[in-house]
């Protein structure tokens, strides 16, 4: 696989399941797409009105225990994160994802359904170069007790701690070169969690309405409710470096640069990326030249290898 190109999907991939947050059930179909034509979303329920959102990190318009894109006609697509870690961290460059609801499937929680998904679809090469978002100078967003930073590295790096006291996940810190196929290898399966006492809450709020055991860890004090646990013993940090893979996906390209997130969440990352993009001489988006092919997620190992470690 020549990984300096873009890529898309060899066929179209469909999955079916429920929305985590609004309990809708919907059918999701990522159909392949040509060359720099980027990630885009298409409300097929809807008539009337322009249906395709593109994902990018100026289309977010909320960020409340998940990312929700919207376009100028007042349509969405909520919890896009899950997904977008799995086409980033698969090396897709090029899709169109359909969708005939308001919320994008929340499977099991994790990114693992999807990717699996998208290696048994397979990759088509396209014979354009893909471009790299290189991070040139540090920038840092500080907000009460979250901090998130953006600065440059010779590769995609993610730095992630995490501080619930008194649950059982207490605190958590984990560092990764998210590069090579090491985001399906380490964080697709990581599930998102929640506390027990927070589901009443969220539910009254409108939110976590299709929530169960089957989508969600659910922790109580120092007890996990879900009889099979943890995944993983750092589940829960490795899931919130997931989700900025897929909120940093956002950004448009490929990121070479170090993500360091400390109670970060997905409004955080986003404004960090508004940040990044009003900071002159913070970025540049450069072709992917073949030096940083083993700087990228996802593309170097090449299909065949991660098919093996999904």
């Amino acid at each position: 696989m020549q990984s300096i190109y873009q890529t898309t999907l060899r066929r179209p991939v469909r999955i079916q399941g429920i929305g985590l947050h609004s309990g809708v059930s919907s059918t999701l179909c990522i159909r392949p797409a040509p060359a720099f034509h980027g990630i885009w979303f298409r409300r097929t329920d809807l008539i009337g009105v322009d249906t395709m959102i593109p994902a990018s990190w100026d289309s977010v318009s909320d960020t409340m225990l998940n990312t929700r894109i919207s376009n100028a006609a007042g349509v969405t697509v909520s919890t896009i994160e899950h997904l977008m870690a799995a086409l980033q961290g698969t090396g897709i460059s090029n899709a169109l994802i359909e969708v005939d609801g308001p919320e994008v499937p929340i499977m099991d929680g994790s990114s693992a359904p999807f990717v699996r998904h998208i290696l048994a679809a397979g990759f088509a090469e396209q014979m354009e170069h893909r471009s790299v978002l290189r991070i040139l100078k540090k920038v840092e967003l500080i907000e009460d007790a979250a901090r998130a930073s953006l600065e440059p590295a010779r590769q995609f790096e993610v730095d992630f701690r995490i501080d619930f006291p008194g649950t059982a996940i207490g605190r958590q810190a984990k560092r990764l070169a998210v590069v090579n196929g090491a985001f399906v290898e380490h964080l697709m399966d990581s599930r998102t969690f929640v506390r027990s006492g927070d589901v009443t809450r969220l539910r009254e709020n409108g939110l976590a309405l299709g929530g169960s055991h089957a989508n969600a860890v659910v922790v109580n004090g120092n007890v996990v409710e879900n009889p099979e646990g943890f995944r993983h013993p750092d589940e829960a940090v490795r899931h919130k470096m997931l989700d900025a893979v897929g909120d940093l996906a956002l950004a448009g390209a490929p990121i070479i640069g170090k993500y360091t997130g400390i109670r970060a969440g997905h409004g955080v990352t986003n404004r960090l990326l508004r940040k990044l993009f009003a900071t002159p001489g913070a970025y540049r988006l450069d072709s992917c030249a073949a030096t940083d092919v083993d700087g990228l997620p996802g593309v170097a190992r090449g299909e065949e290898a991660l098919r093996r470690i999904a």
